[in-house]
C-alpha cells in the first residue's frame, strides 16, 4: 500500500527535512520510528526540503509498504514513538503512482514578524522580531508584484545552482494582526530561500526604504543583488501541501 503522512513539526532542532550526515533531521527522526512500525526500511518521499530551522504546521510524505496498517491507528502508533516536537496528524492511503513531491500541484508559507520592541518569551522561536515601523499595506502591495509567471532567480540563495528559476506565485498577500504581520504566499514551487528573500524585501518597502514598485524591478533584474536581506529561518512555516486526492 501507498501511504500519505501529514505531520507538523518545530524545526528549530532540525537541520530541515532531508537526511544528512550527522546532523538531526526531521526525516531521520521520522524514518527511526517508521522502522519500529514496519519491522523494515522504505523509500520515504518528502514534499519539501525545508531550510535549517523552518517549522511545518502542515508537511507531507508517503512511503510504499508491503503491510496491511491501520491507518486509523498508524498517527498514534508513529507519535509514540517520536519526539514531541514532530506530532503525525494523519494517515491515508493513496493511489500507487502517488509521490508527496512530484504529485504536488503547490504549497503554501506563511512567515511571521513580531512589529515590536519587546519579544514574547514563549513564542519567540516562531517569528521575526522587527522593531522598526512597519507599513503593512504598504508591503502587501508591493506583495502584488510576486503574483503570476516570473524568473525569481532575484530572490534566490547565491550558492544555489539552479537553473530553471521560473515559478508560479498563485497568491501573496501581506496582513497584521496587532503587532503582528503575516506574509502568505502560494506557488507551484520555489526556490533556496526564496520566501525569506521574499519577506526581507518587502521589509525594505515597509520601512519605507523602496517604494511597493520597487520588488517588480528587483523581479526583472534576475538579480540577487538587488533584493533584500533573507530573514531569518524559524518566522517561516510550510502551512498547506495542495494535491488532487
Amino acid at each position: 500500500m501507498n501511504v500519505l503522512i501529514k505531520l507538523a513539526y518545530d524545526g528549530t532542532d532540525y537541520c530541515g527535512f532531508q537526511i544528512q550526515d550527522d546532523v538531526p533531521t526531521v526525516f531521520g527522526v521520522f524514518q527511526d520510528a517508521l522502522v519500529k512500525i514496519l519491522g523494515h526500511t522504505t523509500d520515504i518521499k518528502g514534499c519539501s526540503r525545508t531550510d535549517s530551522g523552518v517549522h511545518a504546521k502542515e508537511f507531507c510524505l508517503s512511503f510504499k509498504t508491503e503491510k496491511q496498517l491501520n491507518l486509523h491507528r498508524l498517527p498514534l502508533a508513529l507519535n509514540a514513538n517520536l519526539p514531541a516536537d514532530i506530532r503525525v496528524k494523519e494517515a491515508l492511503q493513496v493511489e500507487d503512482d502517488f509521490h508527496a513531491r512530484y504529485s504536488s500541484k503547490g504549497k503554501e508559507y506563511t512567515y511571521y514578524i513580531l512589529n515590536s520592541h519587546i519579544d514574547d518569551p514563549f513564542t519567540n522561536k516562531y517569528y521575526y522580531k522587527v522593531a522598526t515601523p512597519l507599513d503593512a499595506e504598504r508591503m502587501h502591495r508591493a506583495a502584488q508584484h510576486y503574483v503570476g509567471t516570473h524568473d525569481f532567480r532575484s530572490f534566490m540563495a547565491a550558492k544555489s545552482k539552479i537553473t530553471d528559476c521560473v515559478r508560479t506565485v498563485y497568491s501573496a498577500r501581506v496582513e497584521r494582526e496587532g503587532n503582528m504581520i503575516k506574509f502568505i504566499v502560494s506557488a507551484d514551487g520555489y526556490l533556496y530561500n526564496m520566501v525569506r528573500i521574499m519577506v526581507g524585501t518587502l521589509l525594505d518597502v515597509g520601512k519605507g526604504i523602496t517604494t511597493p514598485d520597487h520588488v517588480q524591478q528587483v523581479i526583472a533584474a534576475t538579480d540577487r543583488l538587488r533584493a533584500g536581506a533573507t530573514v531569518p529561518p524559524q518566522g517561516l512555516f510550510l502551512t498547506k501541501v495542495f494535491y488532487d486526492l
